[in-house]
Parts: C-alpha cells; sequence; structure tokens
C-alpha cells in the first residue's frame, strides 16, 4: 500500500450538515443531507453532475441560506451567517472555474487573500501610514510563504494569467490560505488537469492536512479521490447515497448505478 492511501484514525467532526434541504422555487438542490468532515482529513463529496455538491458548498460558505437544517463549524452553528462571518471563522475555498484578477501577478493575487490579517483601513492605506505600510509589508511576507508552500514561490513576479491552467490552480489554493482557514473547501481543484498534474494537486492536498488543515474535496477524478481522500460522501439528486472510505463507496452498486451509469445488479 502507498503512503499516500494508508488509512487514517477517524478523527471527531471539524463541521456537520445536519438535515439540510436547499429549495430553489419547486426544485429540490439537496434533500434532508447530513455529512459530517472528519477534523484534519481530505474528505471527499462525489456525485454525478447536478448532484448538489457546489450547493453544498455553497450553502457552508454562506453564499446560499439553506431553507431547512442546520450547519455547524467546531461546534458553533453558521448558517444564516454572511460569507466574510463565515470567511472569519476559518473557512475557505476555491471555485470550479479559475477565478483570478486580470492584470495581477502570483504574489499580488495571493496577497488579495490576506485581508482578514490587514488591520489598516481604506484611509488609512491612502495616506500611507506606518502601520498600513507594516501591514502591507506583513502580508506581501506571508504571501511569498504560502507562494512557496504551493511551489509558485519562482513564479511570484509573473502575470497569473499568464501562468499554465495547473499553476493558475496552485495560485488559488495559495490564495485561499491567505485567511489562515481550518477548513479549506477545493471544488473540483484537478478539473482540465492530466493524471501527473491531477496527482501533484493531491500530494499539496495531503500536504496541508499533515500540516493539521481538514479539507473537504468536490472532484470528479476518480483516480484522485481513491488516492488521496481518508473518506467520502457520496450524493445524487441532493440525496446521501452512501458514506466512509473510497474504496467501500465506489464499490457501492447503488453508487455505481447512480456515478457510472451501471446497473445495480450488474
Amino acid at each position: 500500500m502507498s503512503a499516500a492511501i494508508q488509512s487514517k484514525p477517524q478523527n471527531a467532526a471539524l463541521h456537520e450538515l445536519r438535515n439540510v434541504v436547499m429549495r430553489f422555487g419547486g426544485v429540490v438542490a439537496v434533500d434532508n443531507l447530513t455529512m459530517a468532515i472528519p477534523e484534519k482529513s481530505v474528505h471527499g463529496l462525489i456525485g454525478p453532475n447536478g448532484a448538489g455538491k457546489t450547493t453544498v458548498i455553497n450553502m457552508i460558505t454562506g453564499m446560499f441560506f439553506p431553507t431547512e437544517g442546520e450547519i455547524w463549524f467546531e461546534g458553533k452553528r453558521t448558517d444564516g451567517q454572511k460569507p466574510h462571518q463565515i470567511a472569519a471563522l476559518g473557512i475557505s475555498r476555491t471555485y470550479q472555474n479559475v477565478r483570478l484578477f486580470s492584470g495581477m501577478s502570483s504574489l499580488e493575487q495571493v496577497m488579495t487573500g490576506c485581508y482578514l490579517d490587514r488591520g489598516s483601513d481604506l484611509f488609512k492605506s491612502f495616506l500611507g501610514l506606518p502601520k498600513a505600510r507594516a501591514d502591507w509589508r506583513r502580508a506581501r511576507e506571508k504571501s511569498m510563504g504560502l507562494l512557496d508552500r504551493v511551489g509558485m514561490a519562482d513564479r511570484a513576479d509573473e502575470l497569473a494569467e499568464t501562468l499554465s491552467y495547473g499553476e493558475q490552480r496552485r495560485i488559488e489554493i495559495a490564495r485561499a490560505l491567505g485567511s489562515d482557514p481550518r477548513l479549506l473547501l477545493l471544488d473540483e481543484p484537478a478539473a482540465g488537469m492530466n493524471h501527473s498534474e491531477a496527482s501533484e494537486i493531491g500530494k499539496l492536498v495531503h500536504e496541508l492536512r499533515d500540516a493539521g488543515l481538514t479539507v473537504l474535496m468536490v472532484e470528479h477524478n476518480m483516480s484522485l479521490v481513491s488516492e488521496f481522500c481518508d473518506s467520502c460522501t457520496v450524493i445524487n439528486f441532493g440525496r446521501l447515497l452512501t458514506e466512509g472510505d473510497p474504496a467501500t463507496c465506489l464499490a457501492d452498486p447503488e453508487v455505481q448505478a447512480a456515478y457510472f451509469g451501471r446497473k445495480k445488479d450488474a
């Protein structure tokens, strides 16, 4: 068994969804979903297209308020809080599609993610007061450290838009780490990557986990899920199908039928 797939002890839940429902008019996107994300683990959230995975992330981060149910983080209820309030609690995310700012270097992109550390207000920044300058230097130093952490320190001064797709993904992850999250949500981090690039992202995620971070990873790459997730939850039409270790989940007949279009009795 490779080091990447060695089993880990099950940890207590850092984050929980309890009987969560999300309706958009007459459409039920998430249907009575209960899910627990173990602390200091990589937890996969998988399912076919349209299963409700991104909706779950949007609820966790406060972009959507659940119609019913409760969301808890570190023993505190978070459903109903706004995105900036949830970010301040220690939750950060990336998106399905790369969202970088045009005309900004890799370093500048990451510095925008350190906003929770910036104590100076806009007025002081315009005036160039000493505290504002000190905050800027601290954010720059921190951002360089994060770029180094994701293997992109040597591209700090390059325009992020000129980098390869995989490199831009790493910049996004570094930016998401700028707020010092306890929980990092990755929405299809390996989308569009070849096997080698996806594997490198998986190794980076494991390094973050081993450093104490908890990661929820939405991913369609089942090889990545099998190799790098410690546990996973499978949903379809917003409903829970099964949960547990990746191998057991992917072998489940209902998962095979829903995710891969195979008959349950095959």
